[in-house]
Formats: structure tokens, C-alpha cells, sequence
């Protein structure tokens, strides 16, 4: 993508540039992320004693699942919106490239990106208090400490991995 000035940005934010790069990762991610999600809930109901856990997981992991890709996509919009703005050398220098190629860059792009993860990581928390988790049969402060869990260790910190690496 060019802009007015004569820059080329390029909007390759891992791992959705990936996917869609070379789809066959989907064929490992979906199963990957769906894994993850599973395991960060059993362990947490094993933790807090959760009767039914098989019975329970069976009727809220898709929706856990689904909404942890969801998050993640907010959370990638999030990273892709500095290239959306029509910012000077500055911007260009400090936030988009570094944001896409290298977070760790300068502190300006590693804050975004950090903001990014956090963006996820609290809808991450949100979609899966108020919705996934709302009619499971656990009491509340068991929902809060099962979303909490899931916002923490499934948060996308793959936001941080530069992609310059790959070029």
C-alpha cells in the first residue's frame, strides 16, 4: 500500500497476514487455538473444583473458541489502524512500519501493540463473562476467575513477534 508521499507500507501483522498468505495454516492454528482454549479452561475448573467439567466444557467451548478468534480480530484491527491514517515521516517511522515489522523498534510502536494484546485480552474477558460462560452453572466469581484465565494465557502475544523475521 502506498500513500500520497511516496511511502510503502506493508500490512503484514502475524499471524493473520499468514493465514491468508498460505491458508494451509489454518490448518494448524484453528486446531492450535482450540486446543489452548480447552486446556486453560479444564485446568481452571480442575483448579476450582468444577463438577461436569466434560458435561460443561461440551456446551460452552465452541462458543469460548469463537470468541477468542473474535477478540483477535479486534485486536488485529487494532494493530492494522495505524495504516489506515494519513500520518507524516513521523507516524510513518514511529508507529505503522514499526507496529507491522518490529515492535520492539522504538517505545512508541511497542505500547501500541501492547495495547493491542490488551484490547484483546479484555474483550477476551468480556465476551466469554457476559456470553460464553453466562448460563454454565457456575457461579459468578467462578466465570470472573475462568475469563480471567482465558484473557491471560490466550491473549495474542503473537502481536510482539516481529515479522521482519520472515523477510
Amino acid at each position: 500500500m502506498s500513500d500520497k508521499k511516496g511511502y510503502r507500507l506493508y500490512n503484514v501483522i502475524f499471524p493473520i497476514w499468514m493465514l491468508w498468505i498460505f491458508p494451509v495454516t489454518w490448518i494448524i492454528v484453528l486446531p492450535a487455538n482450540f486446543g489452548i482454549d480447552l486446556l486453560v479452561t479444564v485446568i481452571c475448573f480442575k483448579l476450582m473444583h468444577v463438577e461436569g467439567i466434560k458435561e460443561k466444557l461440551k456446551k460452552r467451548i465452541w462458543a469460548i473458541w469463537g470468541f477468542g478468534f473474535l477478540a483477535d480480530f479486534i485486536g488485529t484491527a487494532a494493530m492494522f489502524s495505524p495504516n489506515l491514517i494519513d500520518g507524516n515521516e513521523w507516524w510513518i517511522n514511529n508507529i505503522a512500519n514499526p507496529v507491522c515489522f518490529n515492535p520492539f523498534e522504538n517505545i512508541y510502536a511497542f505500547l501500541w501493540v501492547t495495547a493491542c494484546v490488551l484490547i484483546s485480552g479484555i474483550c477476551i474477558y468480556f465476551l466469554n463473562s457476559r456470553i460464553a460462560l453466562k448460563n454454565s452453572g457456575l457461579d459468578d466469581s467462578r466465570i470472573k476467575r475462568t475469563s480471567l484465565a482465558l484473557a491471560v494465557f490466550t491473549a495474542p502475544y503473537l502481536f510482539y513477534l516481529p515479522t521482519m523475521l520472515f523477510f
